[in-house]
C-alpha cells in the first residue's frame, strides 16, 4: 500500500501520530495513494472528525527514535519491504513497522507459537521443553512473548534451533527484568521484535497488541498452561481470527492453570500430547523424533541419615520456599526428585519444607515418592 520509495522516517511519523493505529495507517495510505499524501491529509481528516488542534508527530521525535535504534543495533522492518515477515502481510492490522534485534532471517522461516502461564508448573515447563525439542527437529522456529513461565522456557529451550520474542514494549526495553539474560541471549542467537517506539515501557494495553503479532507470525498457537482468563487465551482467539491452528495441552481438572487449555479443547482445539501432534496439525511430515507423553518417574526417597539438627530458617525464607514449591506442584503427581532438580535445591533444604506443607494439608505425598498440591 505504501509507496516503495517513501522515507522510513515518514512511516514512523505517520504511525506515531496521535490516533493512528495499524488499521488506520493502512486505510489512510490506501485511500490517499501513499504515505506522504496520507500525512498531508491527516490534519484535515482529524479536524473534520471534530479533533481540534491536531498535529502530526514531530519529525524530531522520529529522528530521535531512529537514533536510539541505532544505539541499540535495531533494524526497522517496513510492511511489504524486504525483511518484513511474510506471515504478517495478510493481516488487516499488520504492524506497519517493526523494530528488530538479532537474526531477522528467522522471520522468514516457519514458526509455531508456544504460550502459557507465568506461574507455570514443573510439568508444564517440562512439557514445553519436550515440545520445543520435537519442533526443532522439524525445523520450526519457536515464537513467544518473553514473559515469565512457559514463554521464557520455550525461548530458552529454542535458543539453539531458532526463537523469536515479540515484546510488548520497545525492543530495547526488557520486561520482565528477570528475563534480562535470556533477552540478551535471544538478541545474540535469535530475534526480538516490537512494533512499539524505542524506549517504551509496556503498559497493560500493549500486551493484547503484542499477542496478535505472536499468533500472526505463527502457523499454529500451542497453549501449554493457561487459566480460564489469561493473555494466552487472547492469543488463541487472535489465532482463530487470523486463520491459524489452535492447539492445547490438556491438564488436570482441579488445576486452575489447566482450565484455559481444557476450555479450548472443549471448544475444538487440537489436543497436544507431543510435538508430533503439532506437526501433523500444520501438515509437516518427515523424519523427526516422536515425543511420547511425559512419564512420571517415581523414585523412592531414602530416610535421611542421622546428623546435626539443621538451623531454623527465617520465616520470610520459609514462606518464599513454600511458594516456590506450591507453584511447581499441581494436582497431577510429580516425583520428589524431579522437584528437587527443578528447584535446584539440596534435599536437606527441601525436605523440611515438604514436611511442613504436608502437615498443613497443602500437599499430598503418595507412594513412590510422588507429590501433588491440594487446592
Amino acid at each position: 500500500m505504501a509507496a516503495p520509495d517513501a522515507d522510513p522516517l515518514l512511516w514512523l511519523r505517520l504511525i506515531r501520530s496521535r490516533r493512528v493505529g495499524a488499521v488506520t495507517f493502512h486505510r489512510l495510505v490506501a485511500d490517499h495513494g501513499g504515505i506522504e499524501a496520507a500525512l498531508a491529509e491527516l490534519p484535515g481528516i482529524a479536524r473534520a472528525a471534530g479533533v481540534q488542534d491536531y498535529s502530526l508527530c514531530p519529525i524530531e521525535v522520529v529522528k530521535a527514535e531512529a537514533a536510539q535504534a541505532r544505539l541499540a543495533s535495531a533494524r526497522l522492518l517496513l510492511w511489504g519491504r524486504k525483511g518484513y515477515p511474510q506471515a504478517l502481510m495478510d493481516l488487516p492490522d499488520a504492524p506497519p513497522v517493526l523494530w528488530a534485534q538479532g537474526d531477522i532471517d528467522l522471520l522468514a522461516r516457519p514458526m509455531v507459537a508456544l504460550v502459557g502461564a507465568r506461574n507455570a508448573s514443573s510439568l508444564g515447563l517440562r512439557m514445553t521443553r519436550r515440545l520445543v525439542e520435537g519442533l526443532a527437529l522439524a525445523g520450526q522456529v519457536v515464537v513467544s512473548g518473553l514473559a515469565r513461565g512457559i514463554d521464557a522456557e520455550a525461548h530458552q529451550a529454542a535458543l539453539d534451533s531458532g526463537t523469536v520474542a515479540v515484546q510488548a514494549g520497545g525492543v530495547d526495553v526488557i520486561y520482565p527484568i528477570e528475563n534480562k539474560e535470556l533477552a540478551m541471549a535471544i538478541a545474540a542467537r535469535g530475534c526480538r521484535v516490537s512494533e512499539q517506539p524505542m524506549g517504551l515501557v509496556p503498559q497493560a494495553r500493549h500486551f493484547p497488541q503484542r499477542n496478535r503479532i505472536v499468533s500472526g507470525l505463527s502457523r499454529a498457537v500451542v497453549v501449554v498452561e493457561a487459566a480460564a482468563r489469561s493473555g494466552s487465551l487472547i492469543t488463541a482467539k487472535n489465532a482463530l481470527d487470523q486463520g491459524r491452528e489452535v492447539l492445547a495441552v490438556p491438564g488436570h481438572p482441579f488445576d486452575a492453570r489447566a482450565a484455559g487449555c481444557n476450555i479450548l479443547l472443549r471448544d475444538g482445539a487440537v489436543l497436544v500430547r507431543s510435538a508430533q501432534d503439532i506437526l501433523e496439525a500444520i501438515g509437516v511430515h518427515g523424519h523427526f523424533a516422536v515425543q511420547e507423553q511425559l512419564p512420571i518417574e517415581p523414585v523412592a526417597v531414602p530416610d535421611p541419615l542421622p546428623g546435626p539438627v539443621p538451623q531454623r530458617r527465617p520465616l520470610s525464607e520459609s514462606a518464599a520456599l513454600h511458594s516456590q514449591i506450591l507453584a511447581r506442584l499441581g494436582p497431577s503427581p510429580l516425583a520428589e526428585d524431579q522437584l528437587i532438580r527443578d528447584l535446584a535445591l539440596p534435599p536437606g533444604t527441601l525436605s523440611p519444607a515438604l514436611i511442613s506443607l504436608e502437615l498443613e494439608g497443602r500437599i499430598l505425598r503418595q507412594s513412590g515418592g510422588l507429590l501433588s498440591r491440594v487446592d
